[in-house]
């Protein structure tokens, strides 16, 4: 008797639930708001939704997938096609970790695939792709935090030990040209040529050792990327293709505007630089992502970072032997790079108290920085600067 008076409640209880569609809210926007790529395959396995996730794993629009066999996208033996085929039978939800999918255009990826049963009956399914867990990103992004570091305390010491003594060898170089014939003054001239050369690489690094407050606010990022992009039209990508995918509806950057275009300039040059001639091309994208939240060293502070701005090239990848010490200072894929100009974006990003991170193949490199959203309730400096992660392709 009691458990059937309290079935009745909880029936009364479900009742009164509005539902999405009830209460306005349309499923698919929910969809679109997951932070993970979905897709929704009906029983005939064509493609019936992907969300904005989806597009950017695949590399593909979602006019291109919908309505499209799942078939075209993945091979007929991949494990995804057994796990729908579970789920059209009768389970109800099925998953699997270490999933392989690989395309032409993306290249490999190891992910955990979960399908799940839509509909009574069951005639269509719900992919989710997880292709790399939050904690694992933070993981390693914490990891390129000492990269940074090492940087700003080698900074230091240069500025210390090596400017004042390349001043006295400076000086005595120019005091012997001055009573040597024109074949010695071609040495002399070399060592102050060396000289300058070092002090200005060693100027360069002073910047990471600048521990004065952030001075930030709210900032449109899409206007950032805008400007960039025009500057690099007008000079080193004025051969390039850029393809924007922008999400209109995303907040403020909390953030500095001169420090964010440094930073997607450098970013958009490297870039630049490694897609082929001709067909060169770089896709710049926005999205809002949900639930991800970072501590930030020596306090209990957690920094929501919902904003994500991707930078795509279509270049031959960084190699494997560069990429596990690839957020180093002085690592570089460049012949003349000196592993500087995305350390200090590192250094900026942290700053932010932001994430960045890669994912690189054949044909297909993205980088992708995770940045804190203003609120009207944050100042528009900071105290000191977030010691938060690091991270740079040099």
């Amino acid at each position: 008797m009691a458990r059937s008076s309290a079935a009745t409640t909880m029936q009364r209880r479900a009742s009164r639930q509005p539902s999405f569609r009830s209460s306005g809210i349309d499923p698919s926007a929910v969809l679109s708001a997951l932070p993970d790529p979905v897709l929704v395959v009906d029983g005939s396995g064509e493609i019936r939704y992907v969300n904005l996730e989806a597009q950017q794993f695949f590399d593909l629009s979602a006019a291109m997938m919908e309505g499209t066999p799942l078939v075209d996208l993945l091979p007929p033996d991949s494990p995804v096609m057994g796990l729908i085929e579970q789920v059209l039978r009768g389970s109800l939800r099925v998953s699997q970790e270490g999933v392989t999918i690989d395309t032409p255009r993306i290249g490999p990826h190891q992910v955990t695939v979960r399908v799940t049963a839509m509909g009574e009956p069951s005639d269509h399914v719900l992919v989710t792709i997880n292709e790399r867990s939050i904690a694992r990103k933070i993981d390693n992004s914490l990891t390129h935090r000492h990269a940074a570091r090492s940087v700003t305390a080698m900074a230091a010491m240069l500025a210390h030990e090596v400017k004042n003594p390349l001043s006295g060898i400076r000086g005595a170089a120019q005091l012997l040209e001055e009573n040597c014939d024109e074949q010695d003054r071609v040495l002399t001239r070399l060592i102050c040529d060396e000289a300058d050369r070092i002090v200005a690489l060693v100027n360069r690094m002073e910047v990471f050792s600048d521990e004065r407050p952030l001075e930030r606010g709210a900032v449109n990022i899409h206007t950032v990327l805008e400007h960039v992009r025009k500057v690099a039209q007008s000079g080193f990508a004025r051969n390039i293709r850029f393809v924007e995918r922008y999400d209109p509806s995303l907040p403020p950057v909390y953030g500095n505007r001169d420090q964010l275009i440094q930073i997607f300039l450098n970013l958009i040059k490297n870039a630049a630089e490694a897609a082929p001639e001709p067909g060169g091309e770089i896709v710049l994208s926005t999205s809002y992502q949900h639930g991800v939240r970072m501590a930030l060293a020596g306090g209990d502070t957690r920094l929501h970072l919902p904003l994500l701005v991707s930078v795509q090239d279509n270049g031959d990848g960084i190699p494997e032997d560069l990429r596990s010490n690839l957020f180093d200072p002085f690592v570089t894929t460049k012949v003349n790079g000196t592993g500087l100009g995305l350390a200090l974006v590192a250094k900026i990003i942290g700053d932010h108290g932001g994430v960045i991170e890669f994912d690189s193949q054949p044909r297909r490199t993205v980088f992708k920085v995770s940045l804190p959203m203003y609120d009207e309730s944050q100042n528009t400096s900071d105290p000191a600067p977030a010691k938060g992660v690091r991270g740079a392709r040099g």
